[in-house]
């Protein structure tokens, strides 16, 4: 009878454990969706629960979120889209801040084609060169940055192949689509894995700073486990995975 009644009561705190159990719905930019399945581990043995994610580009999913997509929290590639979310009344003001700061870099999938001047943009040895559609992706607009800067936008843009998302345009270029191509640090410095092909680290003088910021939406204000997971973003785990990425604080 003891030993039944014992059943019963970790049965029903088991039970109890599960209900606690939340989903969030997350929109994540494409170029921190690595980060994020990484973060993602350390939160659900935390707190039990479990993220379902898409990605994309910030840009595009400002779009969805206007036309009523369900998503609970916003992890952008910007902090323009946060806040202009905030000021339509689709997110929650005050809940906005900084978690990353990006780094944009010039990538070949063939070693040795880039060297660490991105003289290689100059010499324009090459057919495509793969940018982020910069008027939904900041990686993209930081790129035609760069190119203005180096005074090489209109000189390329014949060649440029322009991606839906940050995610795209390193597609393009491990592919073989494009020669080479302006993605994120992270997406090509994976921690525990050899980089392939070459890259360019491109100087932050070049280009605006890439605050990434995230921010709870108003689909999510009354889901516990969006709130938990915006505070997570900011632990001492979290930001583990965010500088082994190339990211800064």
């Amino acid at each position: 009878m003891l030993l039944a009644l014992r059943s019963i009561l970790l049965i029903a705190l088991g039970s109890a454990g599960v209900a606690h159990a939340a989903e969030v719905q997350v929109a994540v930019a494409a170029n921190f969706a690595g980060p994020l399945a990484r973060i993602a581990e350390g939160f659900g043995a935390a707190t039990g629960h479990a993220l379902k994610v898409s990605s994309g580009a910030t840009g595009k999913f400002h779009a969805q979120i206007v036309a009523g997509a369900p998503f609970e929290v916003l992890v952008a590639a910007d902090d323009e889209t946060p806040k202009r979310l905030a000021a339509e009344g689709l997110a929650v003001a005050g809940t906005q801040f900084t978690y990353a700061i990006g780094k944009l870099v010039l990538w070949s999938a063939q070693p040795g084609l880039v060297d660490d001047q991105g003289a290689v943009l100059g010499a324009g040895k090459f057919a495509h060169l793969a940018v982020a559609n910069p008027k939904t992706a900041p990686y993209g607009a930081a790129a035609v940055e760069v190119l203005k800067a180096r005074g090489l936008a209109d000189v390329l843009a014949p060649k440029l192949v322009t991606a839906e998302s940050i995610a795209q345009a390193y597609q393009f270029v491990s592919t073989g689509n494009a020669e080479l191509g302006f993605v994120a640090l992270s997406q090509v410095a994976v921690p525990g894995k050899p980089v392939v092909g070459s890259y360019w680290l491109v100087p932050p003088s070049l280009y605006g700073a890439i605050r990434q910021d995230a921010v709870l939406l108003k689909a999510g204000e009354k889901n516990p486990a969006a709130s938990a997971l915006l505070a997570y973003l900011k632990s001492d785990a979290a930001k583990a995975v965010i500088q082994a990425y190339g990211y800064g604080l």
